[in-house]
């Protein structure tokens, strides 16, 4: 490979060992159809798609397939409000209420506190909510959030937790202040200067075009997968929304490790890009959030990995890349509730001369007594439908995660790790000796008495 204005270069990969990699996944994970692209510094230097796009046709997925994106989404509308605060149209310390005066939560706090950082960065402190698709309009998700019934989990900036019904209110900002429809405005703004063309938030379009994967859902207890509908999403589609392929979401990266620029026409400003992928909010001990953008700041001497995955029906995506070697990876496939990042990784890994299976750095041992770990024994769930129940067998902890048991480790006297994948979940004590809240993953559950 080429070396470019990044100061080292990267491994080939050996397709032959990650091909039998993401073929054991695939079979794994009862993966109907994949497709996978990497580029390093704008070349594309790997493509292919793996299984099938529709299982009846047998039609197999290649790179130009088109799939749900899903929450990949976010860094989309995140670039567009970043492109607005470059034109000095707004900030990101902006009180949302200065844009949408009519915002404000349903509990009577202080709305004004809530400022557009917040909103990119799933810090306002408003819990996951009942999805409301038949909602369409963005002003009839304000009156959603005015009226819902939740209860907050701290103040803006103090806790982490995902939320689409907020997220969406940057949408609803972006049309305030351009006077355009969210959709219209991101696919002039970035779609189309970056030559995207199999990409698109129509369903109608959509229903257009040649090379479509069909979306399949797992079935409870079940290893044959079912033909799924594309969701309408409504509002939604302003964290979720975008439908495209592997090469088209290259092209998309490549904004990222080129400094805001495409065919050196500026998109972009690089400054604006890199606070994008900046920590915000601690996820683990080696994860943070930024602003629609996951980052590991060290992974490895020289290696920042900045992604973020999506999940909907019929969709596991994920999208990322390395900055300091100008290496963008898309992973998309046709199945929900799929470590689809997995393969993500690897693809990372494999570029880098790492190990394929190689993850971030390991939470450490921690020998918990019978007191700490009871302390952490309950149900914890969301409205928007999160469940995970924590007991113990034998002495040892276990989770219940949506009807699959998963056995942990303590890292630390707040902390289990789900062993299969290394997943830390956290929790959060309100007085020493009483758990009110559990982090898992990106949400955050709450406590059922």
């Amino acid at each position: 490979m080429k070396r470019g204005k990044h100061s080292v270069t990267l491994s080939l990969l050996n397709e032959t060992e990650f091909e039998a990699f993401v073929e054991r996944f695939m079979d794994r994970e009862k993966v109907p159809g994949l497709a996978i692209a990497i580029s390093q510094e704008g070349e594309v230097i790997y493509q292919k798609g793996f299984g099938m796009r529709d299982l009846e046709t047998k039609e197999p997925v290649s790179p130009t397939t088109i799939f749900g994106v899903a929450s990949v989404t976010k860094s989309f509308t995140a670039m567009a409000i970043m492109q607005l605060v470059a034109e000095g149209k707004l900030a990101l310390e902006d009180p949302v209420i200065k844009h949408i005066p009519s915002f404000q939560l349903s509990d009577g706090s202080d709305s004004s506190r809530v400022q557009i950082r917040h909103l990119l960065s799933h810090t306002t402190g408003v819990p996951p909510m009942v999805r409301r698709e038949d909602l369409t309009k963005l002003n009839d998700h304000l009156d959603y959030l005015a009226s819902a019934s939740y209860e907050l989990l701290g103040e803006p900036g103090e806790y982490i937790s995902y939320c689409n019904d907020t997220f969406l209110l940057l949408g609803a900002i972006i049309e305030r202040v351009t006077g355009r429809l969210y959709r219209r405005y991101v696919s002039d703004l970035l779609l189309e200067p970056l030559e995207m063309h199999r990409s698109t938030f129509s369903l109608e379009e959509l229903a257009r075009l040649q090379n479509v994967s069909v979306p399949y859902v797992k079935q409870a207890g079940l290893s044959e997968v079912k033909k799924a509908e594309w969701p309408t999403l409504g509002n939604y589609e302003v964290g979720g929304g975008i439908r495209s392929n592997v090469l088209d979401l290259l092209k998309y990266g490549q904004l990222y490790v080129n400094g805001g620029r495409i065919h050196e026409k500026a998109i972009a400003s690089e400054a604006l890009l890199q606070g994008m992928w900046q920590p915000v909010h601690p996820l683990t001990r080696t994860a943070w959030y930024g602003y629609a953008l996951r980052v590991v700041p060290n992974y490895a001497v020289g290696v920042t990995l900045v992604e973020h995955g999506g999940g909907q029906s019929g969709v596991s995506s994920n999208f990322g890349f390395v900055p300091e070697k100008g290496l963008v990876v898309a992973v998309l496939s046709n199945l929900d509730q799929v470590p689809i990042r997995d393969v993500w990784l690897a693809a990372v890994n494999g570029c880098l001369g790492f190990p394929l299976d190689q993850k971030e750095e390991r939470e450490p041992d921690y020998v918990a007594s019978p007191e700490e770990l009871e302390k952490l024994v309950g149900t914890y769930l969301s409205a928007e439908g999160g469940h995970m129940s924590v007991f113990l067998r034998e002495g040892n902890p276990v989770v219940d995660v949506a009807g699959t048991e998963f056995e942990l480790r303590p890292s630390g006297s707040d902390t289990l790790v789900i062993k299969a994948n290394e997943m830390p979940i956290r929790f959060f004590f309100k007085t020493e000796q009483k758990v009110w809240a559990a982090l898992l993953g990106l949400r955050m559950l709450t406590r059922s008495e």
